[in-house]
């Protein structure tokens, strides 16, 4: 197939993208800034720009679209704005674009997130689950909206709800493994809350079989099969680098360094979540438990 994709360079495009190119397909990227290769397409979403004639010339069967502001840092209103309409508008420019072309792509799928459920206790949360309460249910509910001219112009539009996504090189991984290689790490809060994870290697995989099966359309759970606590992440963590992990983490100093309001809703929220329709179209996970993915990502087999 020849792809699309923009944040081919981030965590989690580079894994996609090495993965697309071993087994054969052709990659262009979603640029902002240098010179475009031969599939490459230029862009600005935040001025609401895009290369129309080059989009049409890569004549792609697949666009994936992971490009947004990180969340991580203190969510003051210019963060919150950059977060929202990074995703939003980015997404809404792709998909209007898309829906314009002649030889539109079979597959458009989308980055999405698992920040639509809210905190939601113990109750079980599938793709169905109504949405909850909060601005990243606010964020997920009009970034998945923004897709829908795509969707309206007949491409098959799927939203990748992605939970944490855990690797050594970014995200919560690479902020947790300090303190837990000194033997200084613990669970967060109470631990009891639920934690959705998956790992990159894992959650790669899975935006390709997204491209490749017809049956999984609107949006896909990518989470790990086996729901877990934030106290068993820490033990599972603390038992796959061989180190002690009883020191609960400091979630004052957290809120003081990260603000109140990320801490509440990204480490201190329950997220019961499953991947149902990922296993009812037949997805087969390489990782079961998030120890198999602890123990893929940093390389520690048992």
């Amino acid at each position: 197939m020849r792809v699309l994709v923009s944040g081919a360079g981030g965590m989690i495009g580079s894994e996609i993208v090495d993965m697309l190119r071993g087994r054969g397909d052709e990659v262009g990227a979603l640029i902002r800034h240098g010179e475009p290769g031969p599939l490459d397409v230029a862009w600005d979403p935040a001025k609401g720009e895009l290369d129309e004639v080059a989009l049409a010339a890569g004549e792609f069967d697949v666009v994936a679209h992971l490009a947004g502001e990180s969340i991580m840092g203190r969510w003051t209103d210019e963060k919150r704005a950059r977060i929202l309409d990074s995703r939003v508008d980015g997404t809404a420019l792709l998909a209007r674009a898309l829906a314009r072309l002649e030889r539109q792509p079979s597959v458009f799928v989308v980055a999405s997130a698992t920040g639509l459920y809210g905190d939601r206790g113990e109750e079980l949360l599938t793709e169905d689950s109504a949405r909850g309460d909060g601005f990243l249910a606010d964020v997920v509910e009009a970034w998945e909206t923004a897709a829908k001219p795509a969707r309206d112009a007949g491409i098959r539009t799927t939203n990748l709800r992605m939970s944490a996504v855990y690797s050594p090189d970014g995200g919560a991984l690479k902020a947790q493994l300090p303190a837990f290689k000194l033997g200084a790490g613990g669970k967060t809060g109470s631990g009891s809350q639920w934690t959705p994870w998956i790992g990159v290697h894992e959650a790669a995989r899975i935006w390709l079989f997204a491209m490749d099966h017809d049956a999984l359309e609107g949006p896909v759970n990518v989470v790990g099969p086996d729901p877990a606590r934030n106290v068993d992440i820490a033990k599972a963590l603390g038992r796959v680098l061989g180190r002690p992990s009883f020191m609960p983490a400091p979630v004052p100093l957290m809120k003081l360094a990260l603000g109140g309001e990320l801490v509440d809703t990204m480490l201190l929220a329950s997220q019961k979540v499953v991947p149902a329709r990922l296993e009812g179209a037949g997805y087969e996970f390489v990782d079961r438990t998030i120890e198999d993915a602890l123990r893929r990502e940093l390389d520690r087999p048992t």
